[in-house]
């Protein structure tokens, strides 16, 4: 399993608490995430509504804004369908929208204005902006 460094770090804090386990609770090893301590923990943090899954769908989100090639996304989280991949990083609304906004900046009009495509004739016309 891949860890950053401060994911890396929790483990770490936790080991030698317990002989074979990583994550005790009174001495006693976690197996489960999604019992009562799992809600617990929601409820003191404030996220009651905040599912485990959520947790790597931010994950998903946060590799690709931060410009994590689409394959490296997919081995992160462990997907073999990139049908799969592609719902747990979708772009972000607002980076959609600057994108599209962009196209209306004065410093983009360098590029033609309008570009038309004649299929009748196969050629490409540029009409220039006025």
């Amino acid at each position: 399993m891949v860890l950053n460094g401060a994911a890396a770090a929790v483990i770490e804090a936790q080991r030698g608490k317990h002989p074979e386990k990583v994550f005790t609770c009174r001495g006693r090893p976690i197996n489960w995430t999604y019992g009562a301590a799992w809600r617990k923990a929601r409820a003191r943090a404030g996220l009651p509504q905040v599912r485990v899954h959520d947790l790597k769908h931010t994950f998903g989100r946060r590799l690709r804004a931060a410009g994590i090639s689409f394959e490296d996304r997919q081995d992160l989280l462990g997907h073999k369908s990139s049908r799969i991949t592609t719902h747990y990083s979708e772009a972000e609304l607002a980076n959609l929208i600057a994108a599209a906004d962009s196209v209306c900046e004065t410093e983009s009009r360098k590029s033609p204005a309008l570009v038309i495509l004649r299929t009748k004739k196969a050629d490409l016309r540029l009409v220039k902006s006025a």
